[in-house]
This record gives C-alpha cells, sequence and structure tokens, in this order.
C-alpha cells in the first residue's frame, strides 16, 4: 500500500534522493543539492511513500510565464517527477498527475508546464509541445558572421559572473514581456545560471562572463565556457555558450562576434536557443553550424476559459471550440472564444462548434509557435465550419517565436 501526501520539509532529502535514482544515481554536486533544496516548494510538492520509503516524487514551481500580449501569467512549473524503478506500471504516475492538476487548479492557476525526459509520457495527460529550441556546433574557422549597423558601438568586457549578476538579471527582466514562453524569475532563481560544478564541465574552463555595455548601460551578457583542445594542425577549441541575452540587436551581435572570436578556438557550441535568433541569418554558412531543433517546454491548459483570456490574439478571432478533455473533465465542451489584439473573453456556449480538438493541441498551440492549420494538416484539429482552422491559426500566432530560456 501507498500513502500519497504533501511533502514534509524534514524528508525532502529522501524524497530528493528517490529521484536521482530514477534519473541514474549519479550524485549531484553539494552545490547543485543545496541550491534545489532552497528552490524546492515542498507545500506544492507530492511523495509516495510505502511505510517509511518514497517510491515516488512530483514538485510544482509556482512560475510566471509570459504569453502573447506580454502578460506574466500563473503557471505551475511541473518538475521532479519520478516513480521508483520497483513500483513502474502500477498506476503511481497517474496518481500524482491527477492530484497535482486537482492542486493546480485549486491554487487558481490556469497553466501548467514540463519538460519532459521523455516526452511520450506527458501527452496522455494533456500536455503539448508548445515551444521548440535550437541547438549548433558552428565551425567558426569557416563560418564568419555578418553584423548590423552600431555593433561597434557595443563595448565588452570580461566580468566575474557573481559580481555582474544584478547587472545581468536586470536585463534578463526587461526581456521578459517580449517572448511568450519566458519565465519572470523568482527569488534564488538567478543563482542557476551560475550554477558550475566541476563534474558538469566536460574538461571545460570555469565559467567565464562577458558584459556588453551601451552609453555606461548594461545592454548584455554572455555566459560561457571554454574547453581547450588542440590537434596535428593546431588549436581546436570549443566555446560552450551557457546563457546570452541582449537588449538590441547590435549587443547581440556584438556578443555573437565575440563568442566567434575567442582565440584557440575552432567551434562553438550553443543549446537551447531560440528558433528565430538572428544569428541564424547573419551566418555565411548555415550548414556548417549543423543547426538541430528539439522541443522544449509543454503546456497544459488547467482552466481553458482562464488560459485563453489571459494572452492576446494576433488577429481577430471568434470561434467556437469544442474541446476533449478526459483528464481535466471540467475543461470538455464547448467554448466561445472571442478576442483580438486588446484582450479576449472565453465562455461556456451551446451554439455549434467550429473546430474540435483536445486540451493538448490547445496547449499545444497556446504560446503561438505551433499553428492551428498544422495540427489540423496533421489529423488534430477538425475543422467543422469551413475557414474556421485558417482564421483561429492567425490569430494564435505570434509575431516572435516562443522560447524557455532555461529548463526547471
Amino acid at each position: 500500500m501507498t500513502e500519497l501526501r504533501v511533502l514534509r520539509q524534514d524528508e525532502w532529502s529522501e524524497w530528493y534522493g528517490t529521484l536521482i535514482r530514477a534519473f541514474g544515481g549519479v550524485p549531484e554536486s553539494a552545490e547543485e543539492k543545496e541550491l534545489y533544496a532552497s528552490l524546492t516548494e515542498a507545500d506544492r510538492s507530492i511523495g509516495l511513500w510505502e511505510r517509511d520509503r518514497c517510491v515516488g516524487t512530483a514538485g510544482a514551481f509556482g512560475f510566471r510565464m509570459t504569453v502573447p500580449g506580454g502578460a506574466e501569467v500563473p503557471a505551475a512549473g511541473v518538475t521532479m517527477v519520478s516513480v521508483a524503478a520497483t513500483h513502474r506500471r502500477r498506476g503511481l504516475l497517474t496518481t500524482m498527475m491527477r492530484r497535482q492538476l486537482d492542486d493546480v487548479r485549486s491554487w487558481g492557476e490556469p497553466l501548467a508546464v514540463l519538460t519532459a525526459s521523455e516526452p511520450g509520457i506527458y501527452g496522455r495527460f494533456g500536455y503539448g509541445a508548445a515551444t521548440f529550441q535550437i541547438n549548433a556546433e558552428i565551425d567558426t574557422d569557416r563560418v564568419r558572421l555578418s553584423v548590423p549597423d552600431g555593433t561597434d558601438d557595443v563595448g565588452l568586457e570580461y566580468a566575474a559572473p557573481a559580481e555582474v549578476l544584478d547587472a545581468c538579471e536586470a536585463v534578463y527582466a526587461r526581456l521578459v514581456p517580449g517572448r511568450p514562453g519566458m519565465l519572470a524569475r523568482r527569488p534564488g532563481w538567478e543563482r542557476v545560471g551560475l550554477l558550475d560544478p566541476e563534474s558538469k564541465r566536460e574538461g571545460a574552463s570555469p565559467l567565464q562572463c562577458v558584459v556588453a555595455r551601451r552609453g555606461g548601460e548594461v545592454t548584455g551578457y554572455a555566459r560561457f565556457r571554454v574547453r581547450p583542445a588542440w590537434g596535428d594542425e593546431g588549436p581546436r577549441g570549443t566555446v560552450a555558450l551557457t546563457d546570452l541575452a541582449g537588449l538590441d540587436p547590435a549587443t547581440r551581435a556584438a556578443l555573437w562576434r565575440f563568442l566567434f572570436g575567442i582565440d584557440l578556438t575552432s567551434t562553438l557550441a550553443v543549446a537551447g536557443r531560440p528558433v528565430d535568433e538572428e544569428w541564424q541569418y547573419q551566418v555565411s554558412d548555415i550548414r556548417r553550424c549543423r543547426p538541430a531543433l528539439r522541443d522544449a517546454l509543454y503546456v497544459r491548459l488547467v482552466d481553458v476559459a482562464g488560459a485563453l483570456t489571459a494572452r492576446t490574439y494576433l488577429a481577430p478571432v471568434d470561434v467556437v471550440l469544442e474541446v476533449e478533455d478526459a483528464f481535466c473533465p471540467w475543461n470538455a465542451g464547448r467554448w466561445r472564444l472571442s478576442g483580438d489584439a486588446k484582450g479576449a473573453t472565453c465562455e461556456r456556449t451551446s451554439d455549434a462548434a467550429d473546430l474540435a480538438l483536445s486540451v493538448r493541441e490547445l496547449g499545444a498551440a497556446y504560446l503561438g509557435g505551433v499553428s492551428l492549420a498544422s495540427l489540423g494538416a496533421a489529423g488534430r484539429v477538425r475543422e467543422v465550419r469551413p475557414g474556421a482552422l485558417a482564421e483561429a491559426s492567425v490569430g494564435f500566432g505570434s509575431d516572435v517565436a516562443p522560447w524557455l530560456p532555461h529548463g526547471f
């Protein structure tokens, strides 16, 4: 028999140990463990216990996430989900997901979001892949970067990452409203970007930081490591980018140009970047950058009406959605969504449906990075009223690609 209950603070070490074992059992550094102990919200975390042993874990951070239109909407950041290998195929994950979504609803949070270790798991609980990211390995010996006017006006300087943390966080905070999927940084989360355990460096240097200035103001930063290497033909080092942000195109171009030109290196490895980031259109040879697309943030509408009214729409929409949601039946049924760039309303209706879809497709399209038209072509959205799919697809779009800046 197992007991599902809210985590007590004095149970955290065993609870977290169950999670670590489920992900392979490799111990984390003391620095990492201390940070995640401080970030865990015990009253938003649950555990499955068999007598005095923890056999399942799940948590939910209390985030605020930018949605199309710039509003910051409460979102439960689902995290630290695991079931002990000895207790698989007993429905324990479903039990935790059921409890967690009930809790999120009771907290009044219209969205739940997560990053999936195995993407096939969470679709059955209503989560849809809503943001994607670009990874790349750029051959900086052979790829050149063209930069916009004003790039030479940006000054760069090395700085200890911790010493300029406040200035970097100020840059990040100014960027949050401008891109769906970004998370407003809660106290303590700024430390995640400074994590630098030697076990994670893979032979690279300690974390380095460069800040960009224009007119005396910090307008951007890049954090990275350098992994030296030598071949018969000379130096073959790699720059591993961990974070880059800039308030304007010239600042971002200056930071990318710097990374391309670090001495004794020939590769720039980047991961988790926005799919519409401009460096892809400034390089001389995109093939030699070896870009790769990967899924990132999965979104689940916990409150359909609350979520759809929290965002704005790129073009006017007036559509009746027939939503299927077996796992959260309070969302099921027909909803009339009316909205534009100024705001929206969403209410239950008995009117005939224009589109029929599951809550998973709504989650995928919610941030504007996955089009309803594409989901329709895939057979996952059914058009009932001719023309409704194209109209809604344009309205649900976003002029910038949604992006998750960091995991959780």
